[in-house]
Order: structure tokens, then C-alpha cells, then sequence
């Protein structure tokens, strides 16, 4: 899955945010672009059609150390939230490393975060993954708002593999870094075991 270029010492690692349309992945990565350091990033990468938003990054955190002398640098990708834009999300999942899941937390957007979740196993299956083996956290997002659905029914309904999950609210930047740091860490874990 991620890509190793010897000439620069880098591991390059995939991690795509998925989930329903508006849910709050676009806002996750303009956040982390934002707060992420100049020397230490690319461009973002913007690709909109009339509907659909995908966005795409990559930065080097110094943080998060090496591996076996090799720095590693994340590529941070959105897939289009709505249905019709199947074959964008199929592509966008290749080769990934780790997953984030942002769920929408409002009580009327429950049916949208189920049908989202379902297509990711759906898709990842297609292509010969196992979600249960891929880093996976998930995202409890638009927190800050009035109507939304208990954390634990948001566990309940959508957690089934047990992964790490976070509040958060994308546009206040709360939770952002805590969810992108808890799945690079589960992603460098799943590198380490595999150069054993």
C-alpha cells in the first residue's frame, strides 16, 4: 500500500477521509493544510466539478519520526460525499493506508453517515481489502450543533469494528488533529509490523 522512495528516505502513506456529502472531510483537511507548515507541505490540490469536492495534500509531520531512517510523509485525500460520484471514490481508495470515517452527528443525517459507511465496506471489498485490517478511526463531527445524535448511539450504530472515535467539529479545528494523528499513529504501527 504506501509507496517508498529510497532517493529521499520517505515513506509515503495514503490516508483518505470518507463519509456522507457535506459531512465535514473537505473542512478536516483545509484545517490541517492550514495549520500545517509551509516548509513542511505540498500545494493542496483542489478538483471540483459541479458537485463534486475533492481535495488532496500531502505534508511530512516532524513529530512523528522515522522508520528505519526513513521520514513519512502523509497524502491526504477527501473523496466526493455524494452517491452518484462512485467511480471517483473507487479510484480515490486505492492503495490506501488509513481511513478516516467522518460521520455527520445531526440527528437527520443518520441514514446518509449508514449509506456512506456501508459503500466504504462495499468498495473496499471490490477492491480486496478487509476493513477490519486497515487503519481505521472514526469521526464524530458537527458536534458544536444543537441536534445531533448521542455518542453512543453514533458507537452503536456505526462502530462495529471497535475503532478509536473522536468528537470533533470541523470548522472550530476541535478534534481535527487528534483524529489525523491517532490514524497516523495506527498506520505506522501497521508499516513497523510489516518491515519486521
Amino acid at each position: 500500500m504506501s509507496f517508498v522512495n529510497h532517493n529521499k528516505k520517505e515513506v509515503n502513506c495514503k490516508i483518505v477521509y470518507y463519509g456522507p456529502g457535506l459531512g465535514g472531510k473537505t473542512t478536516n483537511i483545509q484545517h490541517v493544510y492550514k495549520k500545517t507548515s509551509g516548509e513542511n507541505k505540498g500545494n493542496i490540490i483542489k478538483l471540483n466539478n459541479e458537485n463534486e469536492r475533492t481535495l488532496f495534500f500531502d505534508f511530512l509531520p516532524l513529530e512523528l519520526g522515522e522508520i528505519r531512517g526513513y521520514k513519512t510523509r502523509f497524502h491526504l485525500y477527501t473523496v466526493p460525499g455524494q452517491v452518484f460520484y462512485e467511480a471517483s471514490r473507487k479510484l480515490i481508495l486505492r492503495a490506501v493506508d488509513g481511513l478516516i470515517f467522518v460521520a455527520d452527528s445531526q440527528l437527520e443525517k443518520m441514514d446518509a453517515n449508514l449509506e456512506s459507511l456501508e459503500g466504504l465496506e462495499k468498495n473496499l471489498t471490490e477492491q480486496g481489502y478487509d476493513i477490519s485490517k486497515i487503519p481505521l478511526v472514526l469521526q464524530w463531527n458537527k458536534r458544536d450543533l444543537p441536534n445531533v445524535t448521542s455518542v453512543e448511539d453514533l458507537e452503536k450504530k456505526l462502530n462495529k469494528w471497535g475503532a478509536p472515535s473522536f468528537e470533533a467539529s470541523a470548522v472550530s479545528g476541535e478534534g481535527v488533529f487528534e483524529t489525523l494523528k491517532e490514524v497516523s499513529k495506527l498506520v505506522l504501527m501497521n508499516l513497523k509490523g510489516g518491515l519486521n
